[in-house]
């Protein structure tokens, strides 16, 4: 008896214990689901970090800014690229690329049209990067895992970008500013929704003249359309008003780098990048890059690392040409996303096309807003100096906007793509024929686990090569 009575007292309890168990432990401070803000902030933090880190790993060294001295294996900058160079990177802006759905999806259902807008121009954003580095890539079929696409099909790059500028077009339409943006502010912009409405506005300028080298587009005209419409189409004005990261050190605002102090190990500035801010006296090479150093230690000067640095040595006088300073990854540090510099360097670039007026004007303004971003000051005379000085041509506009592009993704080999500008040196230590690559490779796991639709992309795109061109640029 006493046994029985023992048992049903237990079952009781339980009962007793059980009966409200989910609505006693939810935890009060948990989302239960996302809502339109809550995603917002650590996306921007996570797609600035991954671009910071392709800088330092890829593009800087692709694009001859700084190169590795110690790993003559795995060398961008000799167009050496192992199978999968673009992996991490290719995980990374799809992981975000599902959270931005997620915010958009939450942003409808709240009735919030800035992040709505916002999310739009954030994916664009995102697939930009992913297309043009990689072509063919998958979006219409991507992140429908829940509805039951686990190996989505690759969508041509003509079409992604055709939705890239439909949802750039609706995001610039939904912005309003009498609507609320009820949640903690952003880290890009601090809930302006003006500025926010410039960035959609800016990128949009950006993706138009990558694909201006297709004439069925009309990209030029488009271009102008917008840049002579203020009104409707905003655009950054200032180095006050662009996206530009700023990683203050206070978290979560953390430096990329888990061992910042090690940034610059082994990373040296080419010939390249330190003659033309010589050739400038640029206020900016400090800030970039220490002085070279002899065998005693002794400083001297600026002294890049020729491209072949094996067979082209230094000065036997000089131990190490100018490094990477690890300011650059130590907070407060800057990454930029979309300047005013580029802004002002594409009305240069229309304007010495014949699109726009006052190429000269543009011109100035984007190489002054570069400096800037910098925290430096332009020197009075520096435009007297008739290597600095417009001379008219694109290669002048686009070699400064090659420095103005310094630190921001992989925005200067796209562009170099598009333009051939600036002019690299080559050298018979590179392999690919001394060609610049035109895309990476898919990566290993989408190969592998999407392989009949990897079959597919590389039938409609072409070979999955390095030297296969994207549609932009065919």
């Amino acid at each position: 008896m006493r046994k029985f009575i023992l048992i049903t007292l237990t079952v009781i309890g339980l009962n007793a214990c059980t009966k409200d168990f989910e609505e006693t432990n939810t935890d009060p401070n948990k989302l239960t689901e996302i809502t339109a803000g809550s995603v917002l902030n650590p996306v921007l933090y996570e797609l600035a970090k991954r671009n910071a880190y392709t800088v330092r790993n890829l593009s800087a060294p692709m694009m001859q800014m700084f190169i590795q001295t110690d790993d003559y294996i795995n060398a961008p900058f000799l167009y050496s690229f192992t199978q999968n160079v673009g992996g991490s990177m290719w995980n990374a802006y799809y992981k975000q690329i599902n959270n931005l759905n997620e915010m958009e999806q939450a942003a409808i259902r709240e009735g919030l049209p800035n992040y709505e807008a916002i999310a739009l121009s954030l994916k664009a954003y995102t697939y930009s990067l992913l297309t043009d580095t990689f072509g063919d890539v998958p979006m219409v079929e991507a992140g429908q895992a829940e509805n039951g696409v686990f190996y989505p099909s690759f969508t041509p790059q003509k079409e992604i970008y055709e939705q890239i500028f439909k949802d750039l077009s609706y995001a610039n339409s939904l912005y309003d500013p009498e609507s609320p943006m009820p949640y903690v502010p952003d880290i890009l912009f601090n809930n302006d929704v003006l500025h926010w409405q410039k960035f959609t506005n800016s990128l949009h300028l950006r993706l138009l003249l990558r694909v201006s080298n297709r004439p069925e587009l009309q990209a030029f005209e488009k271009l102008k359309q917008m840049l002579n419409d203020p009104m409707q189409y905003p655009v950054f004005e200032s180095n006050e008003e662009h996206a530009v990261i700023e990683i203050t050190g206070i978290p979560p605002l953390l430096s990329p780098w888990d061992r910042p102090q090690d940034f610059g190990v082994f990373r040296y500035y080419t010939a390249f990048f330190i003659d033309r801010l010589n050739e400038w006296d640029d206020p900016r090479r400090a800030i970039f890059a220490s002085e070279a150093k002899g065998l005693n230690n002794e400083n001297y000067g600026y002294i890049g690392e020729p491209i072949d640095y094996l067979n082209e040595s230094l000065a036997d006088s000089i131990a190490t040409a100018s490094g990477v300073q690890n300011s650059l990854a130590e907070a407060p540090l800057i990454i930029p996303i979309l300047t005013f510099a580029e802004v002002s360097f594409i009305k240069a670039e229309l304007a010495q096309r014949g699109y726009l007026g006052q190429a000269e004007m543009h011109y100035k303004t984007g190489v002054e807003a570069a400096v800037k971003l910098w925290g430096e000051d332009l020197p009075s005379d520096y435009f007297d100096n008739p290597l600095a000085a417009y001379d008219n041509s694109l290669s002048r506009i686009l070699t400064q906007k090659y420095f103005g592009l310094f630190f921001t993704d992989l925005q200067a080999w796209y562009e170099h793509r598009r333009t051939g500008l600036p002019v690299l040196p080559t050298t018979t230590a590179m392999e690919n024929n001394q060609q610049m690559p035109e895309r990476l490779y898919y990566p290993i796991d989408e190969v592998d686990r999407n392989y009949d639709n990897y079959l597919k992309a590389i039938d409609q795109m072409g070979p999955d090569q390095i030297n296969t061109k994207v549609w932009w640029n065919k």
